[in-house]
């Protein structure tokens, strides 16, 4: 990794350095091109959102991702594979079944804690020749032209201005690169928080995941080492104060009574924390010089974990989209590589917005008919082959065109 230093043009500028925008700086390692990343918060700092408490749970096709990044052997004594899924409506009749083996994967995904990917991304971006690394600095203003794309950052107190070929918007939800490019974005505001926390189960969880629809939300419990899980639970926007004020045995206690003891009793909670859920869907561009990644891009609600899969993908076909350009004499941040890299994108982005969106309305609604069907609709996921396969491959990242290291590969063909 290079020092910032006074040549303040490069090919690449990435903002964001979050669990995205790190997993893209490392994707473009191998390729000639300089790079920066710039990023507000020190890595591995109690203040940096991507590297807390919480923990992810990584898609099968999001391992292959990091497998083609070389990074997998550094994650795969540290994870918690998903050998199932159990999804079920609380009160209602509906639930479906899946395990990886029928479809002869080792694991649906795997659960990490988010702390984990930060120690790994760290020392990898340090080794990485063709980075700098701006951290903690600050996008103060950004410029979108033809030629270039022009940034004004601010770092120890200092402004420099930075050029670039092509930006790289990986700045989360609230992204200020989207904001500065005059990208319109919809949000919907679900009226719901997520309630995250780590938790100790009285039963063996044998890698079992589980995503239960209750009349207050999704409830999501992930396996971790040991006798511990994940836990995601959704709650009405107004409730989340009383949730949060309860003592740990008192909320063990309501959590039982909405997931049931299907994993024994409820032992011990760990801190919790609480986290607003909207829908943040960057609308379609033409900005020059410009790409969104990750949350920037979309932001999702967290049923069947779909959020950081989504953005690994976004950067696994970004890195194929700028490498084949590089490899035919084109410029990488031109017009015509950057639509590309929208098209490539679009169809899985909307297909999983869709999804996600979709579980989301249809199992916070109790009218009579939509109970019915959607039960219904979980009975036909447990019982039609085709279907449920369909779904696994959607949610395991496997469908659709496949960039090299979606497939595992590195990126460059030959590397």
């Amino acid at each position: 990794m290079k020092e910032a230093g006074a040549a303040d043009d490069y090919d690449v500028l990435i903002i964001g350095g979050g669990l995205v925008g790190a997993s893209m700086a490392c994707a473009l390692a191998g390729l000639p091109l300089r790079v920066a990343l710039i990023e507000a918060v020190p890595f591995q700092s109690p203040q940096q959102p991507s590297y807390d408490e919480r923990c992810i749970a990584l898609a099968y096709g999001s391992r292959r991702i990091f497998e083609g990044l070389g990074l997998w052997p550094l994650l795969a004594g540290q994870v918690t594979p998903i050998s199932s899924i159990h999804v079920s409506d609380r009160g209602h009749f509906g639930f479906a079944r899946l395990a990886a083996q029928h479809y002869h994967y080792p694991a649906f995904g795997y659960v990490v804690e988010n702390s984990v990917l930060g120690q790994m991304f760290g020392p990898r971006l340090a080794q990485q020749t063709n980075l700098t690394l701006c951290c903690p600095a600050r996008l103060q203003s950004l410029r979108c032209e033809s030629g270039r794309a022009t940034a004004l950052i601010e770092q120890q107190g200092q402004q420099r201005t930075m050029t670039a070929r092509l930006v790289i918007g990986a700045d989360g939800g609230r992204s200020q690169v989207r904001e500065q490019a005059g990208i319109a974005a919809t949000v919907a505001d679900y009226q719901q928080s997520a309630i995250i926390a780590n938790l100790s189960i009285s039963q063996p969880h044998r890698g079992q995941a589980f995503e239960r629809f209750t009349d207050s939300g999704p409830l999501a419990l992930l396996p971790l080492d040991g006798q511990r899980c994940s836990l995601v639970w959704t709650v009405a926007r107004d409730a989340v104060a009383e949730v949060m004020a309860l003592d740990d045995g008192a909320f063990l206690q309501r959590l039982e009574q909405r997931f049931g003891r299907r994993l024994g009793r409820f032992i011990r909670i760990g801190r919790r924390h609480a986290y607003p859920l909207q829908l943040v869907s960057a609308a379609p561009h033409q900005v020059p010089r410009l790409a969104l990644i990750g949350n920037a891009a979309h932001t999702l609600h967290p049923i069947a974990g779909q959020g950081f899969n989504l953005g690994i993908r976004d950067v696994a076909v970004l890195a194929q989209t700028i490498c084949d350009a590089l490899q035919a004499g084109n410029d990488p941040g031109g017009s015509a590589v950057l639509a590309g890299y929208e098209q490539w994108r679009q169809r899985d982005q909307r297909s999983i917005i869709r999804l996600t969106d979709g579980l989301v309305r249809l199992f916070s609604n109790d009218l009579a008919p939509l109970v019915l069907a959607r039960s219904s609709a979980l009975l036909a996921l447990d019982l039609i082959p085709g279907l449920k396969r369909h779904f696994a491959r959607q949610t395991m990242g496997l469908a659709g065109r496949l960039p090299r290291l979606a497939r595992g590969l590195p990126l460059a063909a030959g590397s």
